[in-house]
């Protein structure tokens, strides 16, 4: 047996597989975030760790016996968490989550040096790690004396795991401090941070072992004999893993709290002003593109909060059949954005409301606006020199027939469904741990699944749906100033 760990936002899951892939069982840990001022995002470690608990708890209930025959873990994580730790292993502060985006002066300051995009290939986003420990020596000196590792979300999980300070490729990728196409920390670019590699846990690939499961945790879980846990790999990278997406040209559109549309590359592709990520793969000599929205389904669940009804309600008011665009349309930059803007202060807004404007009109308009926000990230990644002709959807909105439709039609690209199943980041996180356990080939995995149907572009709205996208387009630069 295999488990795999996937470390959220809003949770931790436990996935176990067999030997033949086969999802044995899976159980969940909540977590919520803390934010305390405007723009920051946090949690306390201590709950990852309560909250993996909880899950592989939940795991040993119903399936105790499989549980004790598990023999290698991977770990996925949320990325560019920047958990600070002291010399005893002692949590300095709360971790400064992905979405926090207090750095933003520090992240324009990085970023400004030239040495940063040329090195990682990336833009130095706010969310990224590197800004916000430029932001913790500036604000809070005292903390970053005590600094003696640096550790990201997941890897944080694997030293309570194992003891073991490692981290590998694709979580590393979105530090800032990582020289993607040498896949090695920069000791240049640590300085830049007052930083050095000592700091830094040492790196392995995704598919590599990092480290065995502690006696005490093992004997805890019933399990006996030695556990292998994987380097593993960041949440999409993990993603990937779990559908498949891991061969030149393949690719995923991800509606999750974030939205991400994501593309594998059997070559290291950087294009840093067009705010795509160009990172490191879980698999050895494998490199990634994605483009990232920050409110994909958060958009939608924000409108739920307003309105006081559920997303599937909303959703389910517009019917199965896509419709024109209204004239009304959502900006869905509630907390910010990415690709392709790199704007930490730009705010989401309803562009054409009227008095005839309904709820449905308004829901339409959310999810118009969150597939013309991945639109924008189609076009950067073909600036970026990757060609997509069709995505896997994955991510708890592509339960949505209709959003896919819009999506479909807004990419002018067919979405795939995946059969039924989980191939998400937990069920990635656990391919990596058999591979890390057996030395099984990657590729032979880490295979796509069965796709169950496809969504075609509608091709009788590409016409409104491409005017639609134009009056989006231009709204970014109109309000631009306004929100700066």
């Amino acid at each position: 047996m295999y488990l795999g760990l996937d470390l959220g936002t809003s949770g931790v899951k436990a996935m176990l597989i067999d030997g033949d892939q086969t999802i044995v069982g899976s159980a969940n840990g909540s977590l919520d975030v803390s934010r305390p001022h405007s723009g920051w995002s946090e949690q306390e470690p201590s709950h990852w760790v309560r909250a993996t608990e909880e899950a592989v708890a939940g795991l040993k209930a119903k399936h105790p016996k499989e549980l004790a025959a598990v023999r290698g873990i991977g770990l996925s994580g949320q990325m560019h968490g920047a958990t600070l730790i002291d010399a005893s292993d002692k949590v300095l502060r709360p971790c400064i989550l992905w979405n926090d985006t207090r750095s933003h002066v520090e992240a324009a300051a990085l970023d400004a040096d030239p040495r940063f995009r040329a090195l990682t290939g990336n833009i130095v986003f706010p969310g990224f790690t590197a800004p916000k420990l430029a932001w913790v020596a500036k604000h809070e000196p005292d903390v970053f004396a005590k600094i003696a590792k640096v550790l990201l979300p997941k890897d944080y999980l694997r030293l309570w795991l194992t003891g073991e300070y490692i981290s590998e490729m694709s979580d590393s990728a979105g530090t800032s401090w990582l020289d993607t196409g040498k896949r090695a920390w920069s000791s240049e670019l640590l300085a830049a941070t007052n930083l050095s590699e000592e700091q830094m846990p040492a790196l392995v690939e995704g598919t590599e072992q990092a480290g065995k499961l502690r006696s005490e945790l093992a004997a805890q879980w019933g399990i006996s004999g030695d556990v292998v846990v994987a380097g593993g790999a960041g949440d999409n990278a993990a993603s990937a893993c779990g559908m498949g997406t891991v061969s030149d040209g393949a690719a995923f559109v991800s509606l999750g709290t974030s939205g991400v549309l994501f593309a594998a590359n059997g070559s290291y592709l950087p294009k840093p002003e067009s705010a795509v990520h160009a990172f490191c793969h879980a698999l050895p000599n494998t490199w990634h593109q994605m483009g990232v929205i920050l409110s994909a389904t958060d958009a939608l669940n924000w409108h739920s909060g307003v309105t006081g009804k559920s997303a599937a309600d909303l959703t389910g008011e517009l019917g199965e059949a896509l419709k024109a665009p209204t004239g009304v349309t959502f900006l869905p930059y509630l907390s910010g954005e990415r690709t392709p803007h790199n704007d930490a202060a730009i705010r989401g807004a309803f562009i054409g409301l009227e008095h005839e404007s309904s709820r449905a009109v308004l829901t339409q308009a959310v999810l118009e606006g969150v597939a013309f926000a991945i639109r924008d990230n189609l076009e950067a990644l073909r600036s970026a020199g990757t060609g997509i002709s069709r995505v896997t959807a994955i991510g708890g909105g592509s339960r949505s027939h209709y959003w896919l439709a819009s999506i479909a039609t807004a990419l002018g690209v067919p979405v795939d469904l995946p059969a039924d199943g989980d191939f998400g980041a937990a069920f990635g996180a656990a391919r990596l741990g058999l591979i890390a356990a057996t030395g099984a080939d990657p590729i032979a995995v880490c295979t796509p699944p069965v796709t169950s149907g496809t969504i075609e572009p509608v091709s009788a709205l590409s016409g409104t749906y491409e005017d639609a996208y134009k009056r989006y387009r231009a709204l970014y630069p109109a309000i631009k100033s306004l929100a700066h």
